[in-house]
């Protein structure tokens, strides 16, 4: 037994004396490497002449000008010359994902324009930049990177968009904040975008400033989200986007509706999100709105799940929703800022309603409507769940809690949630609780509750 523990000893000595880490190939070291925070693998070159390039097998290089290095940020300067110095090696990168985040410091807009150009001229496949200062993004670069496969795009910048364009590659496609201009100045051709394998698409804050109207190429394409707004000119913009997507199921849209919207298979589509805020010099456009907004409604007719919010336009334009289409196929329903009139409209047009949810109550309800309007056939057959949100104790909605519980006749569960400004009010909660209690019910299965919070 002591001859064996010498024998481990000696054995133990040798293993220590061997330089494992210095053995282990490269491409493992940068594995490695990226589970540090990339301005911590880079400074790991110093350790020895062997470890020099070893940074440069990252395959993941993520940027932040806000994170600390050796406990404190970096100076502007030294994070200048940082980046500069990272991105004269990208050339010997094995790099295929760069993030590049930019909130502390303002920089040189030529810098960041050059710094940005570097990455996707080196062949990227995923990167995400966020920066909060404006500047010209180098739009020909982008649309030459043909090895794109995810880009997020958060900054305030202008990107010149060219009478046609493809990203085979391209996958997942998310800006934010970027004004989008032409680079043609003629009005002959409309503007097209080809991502043959797009399957996600969201551009949120965005300003479209184009002449032309903007047609995107996606046959992958499911969900979809754009939030655009017009220019801030007094000029009316006259373009319109058409999505060319025949699987597309997820559409979501916020914006003001000065630009046309075209689904070319809204069928397809099964949920969708539509909010509508009207800028207050632009009130007078409430004819051409309603317009707008009824034929996108009719687009997606066919949606089993639509939130409908409106900011800012039923004080204007109360008709708004005298002309909707039959939704057939809905069965949940999220409204905010709506008359009861344009309630009533929208339970008729809605016979497989399951779920309806008002998310901010609704405004004067006649009391000759409630009486004198048929049952919508949603109440007789299907409609289970009803959360009426930002109740303020009025008159015209303790009506339409009547209403509703008086003819539901499959109606499961009835959740109001009261506005917070009651709880600092004189009103007894408690009686009005007693109140809505008391009312007859045409479901034997109904639950009331009760709750203090404005879920918004």
């Amino acid at each position: 037994m002591e001859a064996i523990a010498k024998e481990l000893t000696r054995w133990q000595a040798k293993v220590e004396e061997r330089d494992i880490i210095s053995q282990i190939h490269e491409s493992i070291l940068g594995h490695i490497l990226s589970f540090l925070p990339t301005m911590e693998a880079v400074r790991t070159s110093v350790l020895s002449k062997e470890w020099i390039d070893v940074w440069t097998s990252i395959t993941n290089l993520e940027f932040n000008d806000s994170v600390l290095s050796s406990g404190k940020k970096m100076q502007k300067e030294q994070y200048v010359f940082f980046m500069n110095k990272i991105l004269l090696h990208l050339a010997n990168l094995s790099t295929q994902s760069f993030s590049l985040c930019l909130t502390s410091y303002h920089y040189e807009p030529s810098l960041v324009s050059a710094w940005i150009s570097s990455i996707l001229e080196k062949g990227i496949q995923k990167l995400h930049i966020q920066y909060s200062d404006k500047v010209h993004f180098p739009s020909y670069s982008l649309f030459s990177c043909n090895s794109l496969v995810e880009l997020a795009l958060q900054m305030t910048c202008t990107l010149s968009v060219p009478t046609f364009a493809c990203l085979p590659n391209l996958q997942t496609l998310s800006i934010s904040g970027i004004k989008l201009v032409s680079e043609s100045p003629t009005y002959s051709k409309d503007l097209i975008l080809s991502f043959p394998l797009l399957k996600v698409f969201e551009a949120k804050g965005c300003e479209w400033s184009t002449k032309q109207n903007l047609c995107i190429q996606a046959p992958l394409l499911e969900k979809c989200s754009i939030s655009v707004w017009t220019s801030l000119s007094n000029e009316s913009c006259k373009s319109s986007i058409k999505i060319v997507s025949p699987h597309l199921t997820d559409f979501s849209y916020e914006g003001d509706l000065e630009q046309e919207i075209n689904l070319s298979n809204p069928s397809s589509v099964q949920t969708a999100s539509v909010v509508i805020v009207i800028d207050e010099d632009r009130k007078e456009n409430m004819g051409k709105l309603g317009f707008q907004l009824q034929k996108l409604l009719t687009q997606i007719r066919e949606v089993e799940r639509l939130k409908l919010l409106l900011y800012k336009v039923l004080g204007d334009a109360a008709g708004i929703f005298t002309r909707l289409p039959a939704f057939g196929m809905l069965t949940y329903l999220q409204l905010y800022e709506v008359t009861g009139e344009a309630l009533l409209n929208i339970l008729h047009n809605s016979p497989r309603l399951d779920t309806l949810v008002l998310q901010n109550g609704v405004f004067d309800f006649n009391k000759d409507a409630l009486t004198s309007t048929s049952v919508p056939r949603c109440f007789l057959s299907s409609l289970k769940f009803f959360q009426f949100k930002g109740f303020n104790v009025l008159e015209h909605e303790l009506l339409l809690a009547k209403f509703v519980m008086a003819n539901a006749a499959v109606l499961e569960q009835m959740t109001i949630c009261t506005a917070f400004w009651l709880q600092y009010s004189d009103i007894d909660m408690e009686k009005v609780k007693e109140q809505i209690l008391s009312l007859p019910k045409c479901s034997s299965s109904l639950m009331i509750q009760f709750s203090q919070v404005n879920g918004s």
